[in-house]
């Protein structure tokens, strides 16, 4: 499609922080808010949203196939078992956010979601009982609505730190449940919103 002026109106019109970044628009457009109940990829979006910490997304999604192609594509039985010697080819990799605390915690939280699996089947059926299996449609005016927490984030924030995970505070808590579609804070204005179950 061109950007020509005259084909501008039929643009659909997106949260505001997608921006103008093809990669950026491209995970809000195919991603950002889809359900998922996969645990590969709920622990993928764990580990990357902890990494993001003090970083942009934007920076983390140029990253992500470098986490991917380190990480086992997020196999938890592989990471699980990475030792220091692995951990220290890690830090010398320009391909993932190279912070010893964070790449620690990704192998910490791949162990917690083996014992996690255990316990409930599934690092799925752990997580998606915070929002009662269904994702949770809120009523965002503007980005200024959404929050960066909220107590359902607080709570499973809690329980993830009570099992051993790390990097898991509140607000990464609640940007990974906005992430995996646990929640579906696309703004009312957003063409993503309703094709995600949201009304008006």
């Amino acid at each position: 499609m061109s950007n020509s002026p005259e084909t501008h109106s039929i643009h659909p019109t997106r949260c505001t922080w997608a921006g103008t970044d093809p990669e950026m628009i491209a995970y809000h457009d195919g991603e950002w808010g889809v359900p998922l109940h996969d645990d590969r990829l709920l622990l993928e979006f764990l580990i990357l949203e902890g990494a993001q910490a003090g970083l942009s997304w934007s920076t983390i999604l140029r990253k992500r196939e470098g986490y991917r192609r380190l990480f086992a594509r997020f196999d938890p039985e592989v990471v699980a078992r990475f030792d220091a010697d692995r951990v220290a080819g890690l830090l010398l990799d320009p391909g993932i956010v190279r912070n010893r605390l964070k790449v620690e915690s990704a192998i910490t939280n791949a162990r917690a979601v083996l014992a996690l699996q255990e316990e409930f089947g599934s690092l799925d059926r752990f997580l998606w009982r915070f929002v009662g299996g269904e994702p949770l449609q809120s009523l965002r005016q503007s980005m200024a609505d959404v929050p960066t927490v909220t107590p359902i984030a607080e709570t499973m924030s809690r329980d993830l730190k009570q099992r051993g995970f790390r990097f898991v505070g509140p607000t990464i808590c609640y940007a990974f449940m906005q992430a995996v579609g646990m929640v579906n804070d696309h703004t009312v204005e957003c063409f993503r919103r309703a094709e995600l179950g949201g009304h008006h």
